[in-house]
């Protein structure tokens, strides 16, 4: 183990950093950071009305394993960058070294906004489920303000989860590990309660039918449908397998990085997929109330309460809203890395401060910063249009987030294509199935992002005659708004100063004084 640690850290200094963080984490517990901000416990429950909705059981029993396989290559692009380039930088890292320090500062602030964004959004799901376990045993609680509650629940989980990270430095990679467990047991479990609870089941011919309830098109049968409603409906999938980039966040605090983290992404990504098909196959055949889902706008709660007992229904509440804490604690871990490993290059405003760990070897202040700016960020969520329950304007957030995390792992893979064989792989490589899949992951990525900002609802698109504001997609907006901001901060000042990754230690780990340009 002293020899893995002795060439962790050398092969940290080549790359021009010295070892700062604590390296006490296993190839498992790399692992299970991305299994569990992937968290099946979260996405498949948070959106699953995304595949219900638009396009229906065919968008989850075809879509998901087939969004699956792409994604998967994505994470194969990614695992052989992460084994080249070891860092807590991660993708900021790849793009610089591969490209400019223009490339290193889009990809940096696509990936820091979006593992905020991300930790947001996860932590105001689990707040979300946690206000519907409570309301199950208070009716007085069930009958309150829905949104000051869940805004209350979120700021707690968000606190707790800061406090788990800064003082349990030591025990946030047995966390982790345990996280794996509930993840496979719970949704074990879930599938086991929703097989012998409810007293019927849907029969094998329903996975394949088709709905449509965005309002788009005629049906489920024109080419509307299979163009526009039906990929959205995809989007399930390609919210719910993300955040796989933490294995590279936390690699600089693991044994034999170059290997295991590596296989640690892709493997994240691998179980997540085949965990998270079984767990909504079990959704569906238990779905026997269709129009009690359609009624709840395809919410997965209208599916347990529909078909289980109240006790069954609460346990899977339970054991989601678990899951969704270990997934926003891990979050918040790959969150603070990444904000380290940026204002260490010194990209953040305030860097020095970002950038410093205690005692412990803990980034302290990148874990306050980072969840104080998640909080600030959430506070759309305490309003709703008028007659809604819907905070519209918090939907923002979610599209950065998925968004802001995928363009920002294009970039590095594109420049990893573009390298070609100039490229010096780790121990983990693609060999020469590199330009194939580095193909199929750019043009699957430019896709889906175009999807994720098209109108999810008729009465979204403007111009037309029932167009209202709060139908409308704000990921447009929002990211629009964020790239521009990013774009102008270059031009007009960071274009001047920064200059990418920044070496601090020569080849064998030594001092090199003021921070300098790596080569």
């Amino acid at each position: 183990m002293a020899q893995a640690l002795d060439d962790d850290a050398k092969r940290l200094a080549e790359l021009g950093y010295k070892q700062e963080l604590a390296r006490t984490w296993s190839g498992f517990s790399n692992f299970a950071i991305s299994f569990s901000i992937i968290s099946i416990l979260a996405g498949c429950f948070t959106t699953f009305s995304q595949a219900w909705n638009n396009g229906g059981p065919l968008a989850i029993s075809i879509g998901w394993p087939l969004i699956s396989a792409f994604i998967l290559i994505i994470g194969f692009c990614m695992a052989e960058l992460v084994s080249a380039y070891p860092t807590a930088g991660g993708i900021y890292w790849w793009a610089a070294k591969l490209g400019r320090p223009v490339h290193g500062w889009f990809t940096g602030w696509l990936n820091l906004i979006g593992l905020i964004a991300v930790t947001a959004s996860v932590d105001y799901g689990c707040a979300t489920f946690l206000n519907i376990t409570i309301g199950r045993f208070s009716d007085s609680w069930a009958d309150g303000d829905a949104l000051r509650q869940t805004f209350l629940l979120f700021a707690i989980v968000l606190v707790l989860h800061a406090l788990i990270n800064i003082f349990s430095h030591r025990l946030i990679s047995l966390l982790q590990n345990v996280s794996v467990w509930w993840h496979v047991f719970g949704a074990a479990a879930v599938v086991l309660i929703l097989i012998f609870g409810p007293s019927k089941h849907q029969n094998v011919g329903f996975l394949f039918e088709t709905f449509n309830h965005s309002g788009f098109g005629e049906g489920d049968s024109g080419p509307a449908f299979w163009l526009y409603v039906l990929p959205l409906g995809f989007l399930l999938t390609q919210y719910t397998i993300t955040g796989f980039d933490a294995c590279a966040h936390v690699s600089e605090e693991t044994h034999g990085a170059a290997r295991t983290a590596a296989k640690g992404l892709w493997q994240s990504i691998f179980y997540s997929a085949i965990g998270g098909w079984i767990l909504l196959l079990s959704f569906l055949f238990a779905a026997t109330n269709v129009d009690a889902v359609d009624a709840e706008g395809g919410f997965v709660g209208a599916i347990f309460t529909s078909s289980l007992s109240s006790t069954l229904a609460t346990v899977v509440f339970g054991i989601s809203t678990i899951g969704q804490f270990f997934c926003g604690m891990s979050c918040v871990t790959s969150m603070s890395r990444m904000t380290y490993a940026f204002s260490r290059d010194g990209a953040v405003p305030g860097w020095r401060l970002w950038s410093k760990v205690d005692r412990n070897r803990t980034p302290v202040n990148a874990i306050i910063g980072g969840c104080g700016v998640a909080l600030l960020i959430t506070l759309p969520a305490l309003y709703a249009p008028e007659g809604t329950t819907t905070p519209v304007a918090f939907l923002a957030v979610v599209s950065i987030a998925v968004i802001g995390l995928y363009l920002a792992f294009l970039i590095p893979i594109w420049l990893r294509l573009r390298a070609g064989d100039s490229f010096q792989p780790g121990p983990w490589t693609l060999g020469r199935k590199y330009k194939a899949l580095s193909w199929i992951a750019v043009i699957e990525i430019a896709i889906i992002s175009i999807y994720f900002i098209l109108p999810i609802a008729p009465a979204g698109v403007p111009g037309t005659e029932d167009f209202t504001w709060t139908s409308v997609n704000y990921a447009p907006i929002a990211v629009g708004a964020v790239l521009i901001g990013i774009a102008l901060w270059w031009h007009l000042s960071a274009k001047h100063w920064f200059t990418g990754p920044r070496r601090t230690v020569d080849d064998m780990g030594d001092d090199v004084g003021e921070p300098e340009p790596v080569a």
